[in-house]
C-alpha cells in the first residue's frame, strides 16, 4: 500500500484522536497517512444526544464512507460506537486506552462537593446526569452540546459552574489543566469503553492496523461493551461500567441507574482470562444476568435480552 487515508469527524478532539493513529501508522510503515474529514449527524444536529439517540450518531457517516471506499480506516471513540458489528466491517486494533475516569472542570477551582446549593452543571450524558443527581442531589444538572472548548468555555463565562468531560478527551487536547477533580470509577463507573479508541477496518484490511491493537485494552473494553450489548442499551443509556486485567485476573463491574438518579443496581464478577476461551463475553454475561434478575430492566430503558 502506498497511501493509507484515515476517516475522521472534524472536531478538535476527533482530530487530536486521529492524528495520534496516524503518528503510530506512519512509524510503523514509513508512510504518511491522509487525513480525510467526514460530517456526522452528531456534528450538524443541535439535538441533545439523548434524542438523537446516542448510539451511533457519529459513528454512521464514518461506516458509510469506509464502506464507500472514501477511507482506508476509521478512528472512532469506541464509547461512541454501536455494540452491533458493521457488515463488512471490524475493529482491527485497540489502542493502549487512556484514562477511563470523568473529570470535572468547575469554577474557581472547586469540586463538585463544594458547589453550592443550586450550583449548575453541565452534562449531555444520561449517565452522568443520574450520577450527579444520584452523588449530589443539591446541584441542578442542565443538558448541554457542543465541543470540549465550548464547554469549558461555559463555564469560563459564567454561564454554568461546572461541567463533567472525559479525562481522555481533556489530556488528547492539551486540556488537563482545566480538571479541578477526577471522579474516581468507584464511585462514579464511566461510560463502557470510555478512554479507548477503536480502528475500523474493511474485512480482510485487519493486518493494516493489527500492530497497534493493545490486548489488555481490548479484553476490558469488550467485557464493558459486552454488557450493553447484552442489556441490549445504547450507548446513551444511563449505565456506568469499569472492567481492569489485574494478574490475569479480568475483573467487571457495571451500574445501572434509574434516570433520575434516586437508584441504582451493580454487579461485579471476576474471572482468570486463562480460564475462558471469550473471557470478555463470559464475565459481561455474569454481569449482565446478574443485572436482570435484580431488575434492572425496571430502572433503565433497556431492551434486556441477549
Amino acid at each position: 500500500m502506498t497511501s493509507i487515508r484515515i476517516g475522521t469527524r472534524g472536531s478538535a478532539l476527533a482530530l487530536a484522536q486521529t492524528g495520534t493513529i496516524a503518528r503510530a501508522l506512519a512509524s510503523r510503515t514509513g508512510i504518511q497517512p491522509e487525513l480525510v474529514s467526514i460530517t456526522t449527524e452528531g456534528d450538524t444536529s443541535r439535538a441533545s444526544l439523548a434524542d438523537l439517540g446516542g448510539t451511533g450518531v457519529f459513528a454512521g457517516a464514518l461506516r458509510s464512507g469506509l464502506l464507500a471506499g472514501e477511507c482506508d480506516l476509521v478512528v472512532h471513540s469506541l464509547k461512541d460506537l454501536p455494540t452491533a458489528p458493521a457488515d463488512g466491517l471490524v475493529i482491527a486494533a485497540v489502542p493502549k486506552r487512556a484514562d477511563a475516569r470523568d473529570a470535572v472542570h468547575a469554577r474557581d477551582g472547586l469540586t463538585l462537593e463544594k458547589l453550592p446549593e443550586g450550583a449548575t452543571v453541565g452534562t449531555g450524558s444520561p449517565r452522568r446526569r443520574a450520577q450527579l443527581r444520584s452523588q449530589h442531589p443539591h446541584l441542578s444538572v442542565v443538558d448541554i452540546r457542543g465541543n470540549v472548548d465550548t464547554r469549558l468555555r461555559k463555564v469560563d463565562d459564567g454561564e454554568l459552574d461546572a461541567v463533567v468531560l472525559a479525562a481522555a478527551g481533556l489530556d488528547r487536547l492539551g486540556r488537563a489543566d482545566a480538571i479541578t477533580e477526577h471522579l474516581p470509577m468507584i464511585d462514579w463507573p464511566t461510560a463502557p469503553g470510555q478512554g479507548a479508541l477503536a480502528i475500523e477496518v474493511r474485512r480482510g484490511d485487519e493486518k493494516l492496523v493489527s500492530a497497534l491493537d493493545h490486548k489488555t485494552s481490548r479484553i476490558t473494553a469488550e467485557a464493558e461493551r459486552g454488557v450493553l450489548a447484552i442489556l441490549e442499551a445504547g450507548c446513551a443509556a444511563p449505565i456506568g461500567a469499569n472492567a481492569v486485567v489485574d494478574d490475569g485476573l479480568l475483573f467487571l463491574s457495571a451500574r445501572v441507574y434509574r434516570p433520575d438518579g434516586s437508584e441504582y443496581l451493580t454487579s461485579s464478577h471476576a474471572l482468570y482470562v486463562s480460564d475462558a476461551k471469550q473471557p470478555s463475553l463470559e464475565v459481561a454475561q455474569r454481569v449482565a444476568e446478574e443485572l436482570l434478575e435484580n431488575g434492572a430492566a425496571d430502572l433503565a430503558p433497556i431492551g434486556g435480552g441477549a
